[in-house]
């Protein structure tokens, strides 16, 4: 089967869960820029989410540039990662709304973690329809990036208990990780 209903309900889903988020904004109670001061952290989780799940869509955009055909098990592969996706505008207010306290940044931490499993798990998917020669197995190689990922989130995880703040480096880090242009793909298809 093609892959363009794909591509469209996620971009749908993923356009719904962008806008979850910035609607659960609040409107500060006040007037002047000082008054913005006490939502500080609720705007950092918005920020942080906003840029992870505007890599999910790049990167899923670009890897289903690759791939010609889905199957039955690439649909519930990409409904498991649009899952964990759907959690980010939860736990992003939670985790805000409560100033980065322990058991919301676990939670954050946890939902980045599937995620990345999920998404680990839609491109295996996608190689195992497309096969072990195609675009998109020669563009991932070896993969560091998404094998390290789960590492960062992990490792805020464990951070929580010790330091909240150091869990949240864990997952800044992730985003700066995948910030960096990818090219692998792009150097594949053009190559």
């Amino acid at each position: 089967m093609g892959k363009g209903r794909l591509e469209a309900f996620s971009d749908g889903v993923i356009a719904i869960i962008i806008t979850i988020m910035v609607l659960g904004l609040k409107v500060p109670d006040g007037h002047s820029l000082a008054s913005l001061w006490p939502l500080a952290p609720v705007l950092l989780s918005y920020v942080l989410s906003f840029v992870y799940v505007g890599i999910y869509w790049n990167n899923h955009h670009h890897m289903l540039f690759t791939v010609h055909k889905v199957s039955g098990g690439v649909l519930w592969a990409n409904l498991h990662l649009l899952f964990w996706l759907s959690l980010f505008p939860f736990t992003t207010a939670w985790m805000g709304e409560n100033h980065f306290a322990a058991s919301p940044t676990v939670v954050y931490g946890v939902v980045l973690l599937m995620a990345a499993l999920a998404y680990l798990m839609l491109q295996q998917a996608l190689i195992a329809v497309e096969g072990p020669d195609s675009v998109l197995q020669r563009a991932v190689g070896s993969d560091w990036k998404g094998k390290l990922s789960p590492v960062l989130y992990l490792a805020g995880i464990a951070l929580t208990f010790w330091q909240p703040w150091a869990a949240q480096l864990m997952y800044v880090l992730g985003t700066l990780l995948w910030l960096i242009p990818d090219r692998r793909i792009e150097n594949v298809v053009q190559g």
